[in-house]
């Protein structure tokens, strides 16, 4: 329980995109209750380079190519007088390690049925144990040893005026509705397939719809993207590796949804208020989907469990990711379709 304001605190969370955007309620939270607290936050480049700019947080970026040096760089730039808690919020075996390095009265961490690689080592308290819950809420908790509940989500992502800018120049405000594909996770075997993608997007632009493709410049993003476009029959606008991480999220923000599988994109563009079709069959929707609307996912994580776990969903442990082979083949292109008309159902003007 909380004995005391804290004067300083260290939030520790790496990666991946979609974790780090959300972190950012939990910064809200503490922020409002707290002024005056000083808060740091070890991070990533990547993550670094989307978040710049957040209000009231002093930034540590460290590059996870650099070991135990960079470790030991990273707590020279630390305070001498170290925090008053650590909100260890990751529990890869590299990120405890690195929170060794960080001075700090209370450490708190994960409950013991999330931890893992030693994680418990590293920590002298922990946020409550509630299975079931999304990501998001899961990191909101770790305001609560401290005496704080997260009671409302609000991102506030640090956009600057000029992605805005970039992102209205890249087409008209004509008032065609814009269904925007952002195909590629960093996990391959969450990714869809260009054919199918392909297919879902001419179904879109033969509504009347503008399709567009966004990712980053990786020769995977840069390769399914070509593949789909190849397989199109419509004309799509092709942004593929033409934005940047700031400009990332004004983006989405212009898309009217967003056709994804479980990514960084995903919950970036629902932070932003876009609406996501997401497309889930190696995660589980109610744990990793688009936290504020999962109207409009496709959800064959059941399927899944029974065919290549031999159990339903309900019967396995919160959290387990199905990424087999093959396991993307569940999605059908009518259940993206369907998806994609429930939304043109709730929102008859497009």
């Amino acid at each position: 329980m909380e004995s005391s304001t804290p004067q300083s605190l260290c939030l520790l969370r790496l990666s991946a995109l979609g974790d780090v955007t959300h972190v950012l309620p939990l910064v809200h939270t503490l922020r409002s209750a707290w002024p005056q607290a000083r808060l740091h936050w070890i991070i990533d480049k990547a993550g670094f380079r989307l978040l710049e700019g957040l209000p009231g947080v002093d930034f540590h970026v460290y590059d996870k190519n650099s070991g135990l040096a960079g470790m030991r760089a990273l707590r020279r730039q630390l305070p001498k007088a170290g925090f008053d808690a650590l909100l260890q919020m990751q529990v890869a075996l590299r990120a405890n390690l690195l929170s060794a390095f960080v001075p700090a009265k209370r450490r708190i961490g994960y409950d013991r049925a999330r931890s893992k690689d030693l994680h418990g080592l590293f920590i002298n308290e922990r946020i409550p144990d509630r299975p079931g819950i999304h990501v998001l809420d899961a990191i909101g908790s770790f305001c609560e040893p401290l005496g704080l509940k997260q009671t409302e989500v609000v991102w506030n992502m640090p956009v600057p005026e000029a992605a805005f800018e970039w992102a209205r120049a890249q087409w008209p405000d004509d008032g065609m509705p814009v269904l925007m594909v952002s195909p590629c996770s960093s996990h391959v075997r969450r990714n869809w397939y260009a054919d199918r993608y392909a297919a879902v997007a001419d179904h879109a632009a033969s509504k009347g719809w503008r399709v567009v493709l966004c990712g980053g410049r990786s020769d995977l993003e840069r390769s399914t993207a070509d593949a789909i476009l190849a397989s199109m029959k419509h004309a799509a606008l092709d942004l593929v590796g033409k934005d940047t991480l700031k400009q990332l999220p004004a983006l989405l923000a212009r898309a009217s949804l967003v056709m994804t599988p479980d990514s960084g994109p995903m919950h970036i563009a629902n932070a932003m208020g876009a609406k996501v079709l997401g497309l889930h069959a190696a995660s589980n929707p109610a744990r990793s989907g688009p936290y504020s609307d999962r109207r409009y996912c496709v959800d064959k994580y059941d399927a899944a469990a029974r065919k290549y776990l031999g159990k339903p969903a309900e019967a396995l442990k919160w959290g387990t990711k199905i990424e087999f082979d093959g396991v993307m083949d569940l999605i059908r292109v009518e259940d993206a379709i369907a998806a994609f008309e429930r939304y043109r159902s709730d929102h008859p003007r497009t």
